[in-house]
């Protein structure tokens, strides 16, 4: 790299790492999380998910592909700052049409290099998720830490407003196939309202290519308005932050309990999951990355899978006793998916679609179609 203008990440427990910036100069301010991927950093800084957040990879080299058009999860970056261990001097893929430097300094997005990021992660894994900032502007480190002090944290935040889309829309992309671009998608059967927390883009591919049409409304829609569509079907989103922050959303969706099949994701899982009467908690570091083991309870098969989030559903705190637990992580024994016994509803705080990571849970996609078929909970082998 020829750009050898000093970054400094500073924590607010007074830790701090000076490094060598690459894309955007200035400041980048959010709770700093780790990303065990191996790839998929286009995919991870484009997730709305990580609003609020900077993002360290704990693979050391990042950026040797490039960035494409075809694989960001949403219209932009959405990570505050990006912290790795060495940016790659060439991008070799003929997918590629920018450098990870270039579109991160496009997008107004810091990065820091030569970060020790095995040192950094090891702390964040002993001591928790902690506020930090990213800077090329300032080179005292005692200023910082201030600065990271003083941002603000994630615990009843609501960031789902910053990621929504303001206005309804009909989306029609399917999955890429880069291999057969022009693949066609099943016929539509069902017609599905996504609630839109901060969907992924490939979960709405996902859904299409499943057989559905599917409208994206804002995370503020009321429930009257949903039903006005006479949808078959509810998709509750991923998103970032604190669900708890997000009360007019748990609200609505109280009302449409029943009242058609639901498929939640993620923040939509953690949303539920209040909706039902229960509570939620910020997890010590999270999960972030594409290699997260969840064992599915009814099959007792292990799948892995693609996590991002730092909160998680206190099953035992959900009145409704009808409310089962479906899938647990196997690293620490968080809840990872729940269904009800009578109602069409299930969710996962995982990501089945992926993008990047395994394509282990794709399989719940096809279980949201017969849910929709059946408008009643089934076991899960049922769709194996």
């Amino acid at each position: 790299m020829s750009n050898t203008k000093k970054a400094i990440l500073a924590l607010e427990d007074g830790l701090f790492f000076e490094g060598i910036s690459f894309g955007a100069q200035g400041e980048g301010y959010g709770e700093l999380v780790f990303n065990t991927a191996m790839t998929g950093y286009q995919e991870i800084l484009t997730d709305p998910s990580y609003k609020g957040q900077i993002v360290t990879m704990t693979y050391p080299l990042i950026g040797n592909y490039g960035v494409n058009e075809d694989d960001l999860e949403s219209t932009k970056p959405q990570a505050e700052g990006f912290v790795i261990r060495e940016l790659s001097r060439i991008e070799s893929n003929w997918r590629s049409k920018i450098s990870l430097d270039d579109f991160l300094s496009k997008n107004k997005i810091v990065g820091i290099q030569n970060v020790d990021t095995r040192a950094l992660t090891k702390h964040i894994r002993t001591f928790g998720a902690k506020k930090a900032v990213i800077s090329t502007l300032e080179s005292d480190p005692d200023n910082l830490i201030k600065k990271a002090r003083q941002a603000p944290g994630l615990i009843g935040r609501d960031l789902v407003k910053e990621v929504t889309c303001e206005a309804s829309y009909d989306w029609h992309k399917h999955e890429i196939d880069i291999f057969d671009p022009d693949r066609k998608s099943k016929e539509s059967k069902f017609k599905v309202v996504a609630m839109d927390f901060g969907a992924k883009h490939n979960i709405l591919r996902k859904l299409i290519s499943s057989g559905c049409s599917c409208i994206v409304v804002p995370a503020s829609t009321k429930a009257e308005e949903i039903l006005s569509y006479k949808p078959d079907g509810l998709f509750l989103s991923n998103g970032p932050g604190d669900p708890e922050g997000v009360p007019y959303a748990i609200n609505e969706i109280k009302k449409l309990l029943g009242k058609l099949p639901i498929f939640g994701i993620c923040l939509g899982h953690q949303l539920l999951g209040l909706a039902f009467g229960g509570r939620t908690y910020k997890l010590k570091f999270g999960h972030h990355g594409a290699n997260h083991p969840v064992m599915d309870l009814e099959t007792r098969r292990v799948e892995i899978t693609s996590q991002n989030h730092g909160f998680a559903v206190d099953m035992d705190s959900i009145p409704d006793k009808d409310v089962i637990l479906t899938h647990i992580n196997l690293n620490d024994k968080t809840v990872e998916g729940m269904a009800h016994k009578r109602l069409p509803i299930f969710s996962v705080q995982y990501h089945p679609e992926a993008s990047p990571g395994p394509h282990d849970a794709g399989y719940l996609f096809e279980r949201f179609v017969k849910l929709m078929e059946n408008r009643k909970y089934l076991p899960l082998r049922t769709y194996k």
